[in-house]
C-alpha cells in the first residue's frame, strides 16, 4: 500500500505542476491581448514565445502524467491479482 500511495502523490504533484502551468499560459494570454489592444507588437510577439514555451512544458507535463496513472493503474492490477 506504501508504493500505491507514493505513486498518488507523485501524481497529484505532477497535477499541481499542470495546473501551475496552466495557470500561467492564462496568465500570459490576458498580458499578450491587453499588448495587442495597445498595438505593441514587440512586447506580444515576447509573450507569445512565452506562450509556446509553456505549452511545450505543459505537454511534457501531461505525458508525465500520463505516465504516471499508467504507472497506477499497473500497480493495482497487480496487487488485485496478488489478492485473488
Amino acid at each position: 500500500m506504501e508504493e500505491f500511495n507514493r505513486l498518488i502523490n507523485a501524481q497529484l504533484k505532477t497535477m499541481e505542476q499542470l495546473l501551475y502551468v496552466q495557470s500561467e499560459i492564462e496568465r500570459c494570454q490576458d498580458i499578450e491581448k491587453q499588448f495587442l489592444m495597445k498595438q505593441e507588437e514587440d512586447k506580444a510577439k515576447s509573450i507569445q514565445e512565452e506562450i509556446q514555451d509553456r505549452k511545450k512544458e505543459l505537454t511534457k507535463i501531461h505525458e508525465t502524467f500520463e505516465r504516471q496513472t499508467e504507472d497506477v493503474i499497473r500497480y493495482y492490477q497487480q496487487e488485485q491479482a496478488a489478492v485473488q
